[in-house]
């Protein structure tokens, strides 16, 4: 009896295991995705540094305020990629659209454009929670 269960224990346990790897090695193989040069010689990483630095001049206490109040509901653990994200996103936006500072306007635009469809509920939840009215950007939804 005792032979069965420690055998079960030990499938079960390389079946964890090896799942824990393979999550783990998606994330790092999507890392290095990121961080591989383009057609132009920047990575889309280097590409949101730069878009940081450039527009880093724009941003008011407001405006960071505000970015981080929206990426409160990430987990901890990604909270620091996705802004980085979120923030070189609108700071692309920023610098195509000559603005002499980042406002409200772009920052729900470039959250939206920097995320993907199923955390836009977050953001919805969050402007209300705000009274930020969403209609303006309702088509970037």
């Amino acid at each position: 009896m005792l032979q069965g269960w420690f055998m079960w224990f030990i499938v079960f346990w390389s079946i964890f295991l090896c799942g824990s790897m393979a999550v783990g090695g998606y994330f790092m193989f999507r890392k290095f995705l990121k961080k591989l040069p383009k057609e132009d010689g920047k990575s889309e990483i280097d590409w949101q540094e730069y878009y940081i630095q450039q527009s880093l001049h724009l941003w008011t206490d407001e405006g960071k305020s505000l970015l981080q109040t929206l990426v409160n509901p990430v987990p901890e653990l990604f909270r620091d990629v996705a802004k980085q994200k979120i923030a070189g996103k609108i700071g692309q936006l920023a610098l195509e659209n000559n603005v002499n500072k980042i406002n409200l306007d772009l920052i729900i635009k470039g959250y939206i454009l920097a995320t993907p469809k199923r955390d836009h509920k977050f953001l919805i939840k969050t402007l209300q929670e705000q009274k930020i009215d969403i209609t303006p950007y309702e088509q970037w939804f």
